[in-house]
């Protein structure tokens, strides 16, 4: 399969495992990648209510390490990274000098001098080149490796998600705090465990050789399928993430929106004395933005959808970057940038759909919470 501009696509080291699962393959981000297996709705409410896996393999990874490796992700990202122990994890930033984004990620510190970037598909090779020159400008001769290559990525997502992984590897989850993570054996393959995801529920990503990934998925789904395990695709995965109101760069954010105007200004380390993007940043947050991210949710039976306009007492007032009908809430919600004049919750606005005007009103974000461990 190619993409509309005839490049092949890639294959993650699952392909074989999705086509034999009779998941419906598209093109993503340059990827042949699984949009659904059994329905949207139906791995959706897995997730939610037992466990769904998911291929991330698309995903890039890119190493910085050796001496000044904390100076140049301190450079380059908008997160303060000195405050991470080995082990732990954080959401960050790759800002512009204008405090947009050049792509979001999460970092790993693997040891004092050793970071992990988790970086998104579809600009592995824009955001590596990007990292390796302001690193260096930062550190220069700073080790940079886009190692991509070396990894497989598999998501664990759920409320039985512990307990079904736990049957697969020694490592003790239930010590794996959110945002940390452990190296170990997973199916008797060598591998690390973090407490991350991108659905808004409890679950775990599981990093390990690409020749062992099928082996690994393989034992998961097996373990899983008592507990009510279904596969999910990257259809599941927007709905999940949006109910959950995480940021998905190239909808909600990208380099023309900041880190403050996405609302997102507990990513920024306001006490780091320089980063990229710094002194824009501060600039905004003394003068205030004058559009913001908010979370709506339809009035009128309708759905608001990437790109449609927003109006604001009949005037144009923004555009949606995200909206879907919600499987589990059952509501049709999205995100839009708006003035920040009109961002108070409550505020009703229209969105033009297909030429006709649609009433919703602005609501507190996330528009899910998992509910809290008894």
């Amino acid at each position: 399969m190619a993409d509309s501009a005839g490049t092949p696509l890639k294959r993650t080291p699952l392909h074989f495992s999705h086509v034999a699962l009779g998941a419906r393959m598209v093109p993503f981000g340059g990827w042949d990648m699984p949009v659904e297996y059994s329905g949207i709705t139906a791995e959706h409410m897995a997730v939610r209510t037992a466990a769904g896996l998911f291929d991330v393999s698309h995903m890039g990874e890119v190493e910085i390490a050796g001496k000044g490796a904390l100076e140049a992700v301190q450079h380059i990202t908008s997160n303060d990274a000195s405050k991470l122990q080995v082990g732990q994890i954080q959401y960050s930033a790759l800002t512009t000098p204008e405090g947009a984004f050049v792509d979001d990620l999460l970092v790993y510190r693997f040891g004092p001098s050793h970071f992990l970037l988790v970086i998104n598909a579809g600009g592995i090779d824009k955001d590596y080149a990007w990292i390796a020159a302001k690193a260096n400008d930062a550190v220069p001769g700073i080790a940079t490796h886009n190692s991509s290559s070396r990894y497989a990525l598999i998501a664990i997502q759920g409320p039985k998600a512990q307990q079904i992984l736990q049957t697969q590897t020694d490592i003790d989850l239930q010590a794996i705090k959110y945002y940390w993570f452990a190296h170990g054996e997973i199916a008797a393959v060598r591998g690390t465990v973090s407490r991350t995801g991108y659905t808004g529920e409890d679950g775990f990503e599981v990093m390990v050789p690409p020749a062992m990934a099928a082996a690994v998925w393989d034992a998961l789904m097996q373990a899983g399928k008592p507990h009510g395990l279904i596969p999910a695709g990257l259809g599941a995965r927007d709905t999940l993430r949006l109910e959950a109101a995480m940021r998905l760069y190239g909808n909600d954010i990208d380099d023309s929106t900041t880190v403050l105007e996405a609302d997102l200004g507990w990513i920024v380390g306001w006490n780091k004395p320089e980063f990229l993007g710094r002194a824009a940043l501060v600039a905004q947050k003394a003068k205030g933005t004058t559009r913001t991210l908010v979370g709506f949710e339809m009035i009128d039976r309708a759905i608001g959808r990437h790109g449609h306009a927003v109006f604001y007492k009949g005037e144009p007032a923004g555009v949606v970057t995200s909206g879907t009908q919600t499987p589990f809430l059952k509501k049709a919600i999205g995100m839009a940038y708006v003035p920040t004049s009109i961002k108070t919750p409550g505020t009703e606005i229209e969105i033009d759909i297909r030429g006709r005007r649609a009433k919703a009103v602005i609501v507190p974000m996330p528009f899910y919470k998992r509910p809290k461990k008894s």
